[in-house]
C-alpha cells in the first residue's frame, strides 16, 4: 500500500504479471502432454503398421528377410526418437509445474484466506491426490515406449540371428539379452535426464 492508502502499482502490475505468467505455463503444460500423447500415438501407429506388414509377408522367406532388415531398424530408430523427446517433455513439464507451485505460494501469501483457498501438495497424498516418487518414472510415456521399442530392437535381433543361420534357441536367447540391455538403458538415460535436471 502507498502513504495514502492507495494499492502499490508495482504490487498490482507484479500480480498481473504473475497471473499472466501462470497461463503461459498452463498452457505449456497442456501443450506437452498433448505432444507426448501424439508422439506415442505415432510411434505405436507405425509399429503396428510394420507388424501387419511383416505378417503378409510371413509366406515369402525372402521378403518377410528384407522387411525385417528395413522395416523393423526404421521403426526401431523412430522409437529411440520418440523416448528422447518424451524424456524432453517430461522434464518441461516437472519445471512447468514446479514454476506453477512458486506462483501459487505468491498468491497464497496475498491474503489470509489464501491458505482455505489454494491447496499445495500434501506431504501425505501428494498435488492433486498423486504422489511422486523416485521411482514415478517408470510409469511415464517414455518408459511405455520404451519398453516396446526394446522388446523390438530384441526380437530384430533375433530375426536376423535366425535369418543368418544361428540356432532358434540361441538367436531368442540373443533377442532376450539385448532387449533387456536397450530397456536397462532407456531407463537409465530417462532417470539421468530428470536427476540432472532436478537433483534432489
Amino acid at each position: 500500500m502507498t502513504a495514502v492508502g492507495r494499492p502499490d502499482p508495482d504490487a498490482a502490475a507484479l500480480n498481473s504479471a504473475v497471473g499472466t505468467e501462470l497461463f503461459v505455463l498452463q498452457s505449456v503444460a497442456s501443450s506437452t502432454i498433448s505432444e507426448a500423447g501424439t508422439r506415442s500415438t505415432i510411434y505405436l501407429s507405425t509399429l503396428s503398421s510394420g507388424l501387419v506388414a511383416i505378417g503378409f509377408a510371413g509366406g515369402s522367406p525372402a521378403l518377410l528377410a528384407t522387411l525385417t532388415a528395413t522395416v523393423f531398424p526404421t521403426i526401431f530408430l523412430l522409437g529411440w526418437f520418440t523416448v528422447v523427446r518424451l524424456v524432453d517433455t517430461s522434464v518441461e513439464n516437472i519445471t512447468v509445474r514446479r514454476r506453477m507451485v512458486r506462483i501459487r505460494e505468491h498468491f497464497i501469501g496475498l491474503h489470509p484466506s489464501g491458505p482455505d483457498l489454494i491447496v499445495l501438495d500434501n506431504p501425505r497424498t501428494g498435488e492433486l491426490g498423486v504422489r511422486y516418487e523416485r521411482s514415478s518414472f517408470l510409469f511415464t510415456m517414455a518408459s511405455m515406449i520404451g519398453t516396446v521399442n526394446s522388446v523390438l530392437g530384441g526380437a530384430l535381433v533375433a530375426l536376423l540371428l535366425i535369418f543368418i543361420g544361428v540356432p532358434s534357441l540361441l538367436a531368442q536367447a540373443s533377442g532376450i539379452v539385448v532387449g533387456s540391455l536397450l530397456l536397462i538403458a532407456t531407463l537409465t538415460y530417462e532417470r539421468r535426464r530428470i536427476r540432472d535436471a532436478y537433483p534432489d
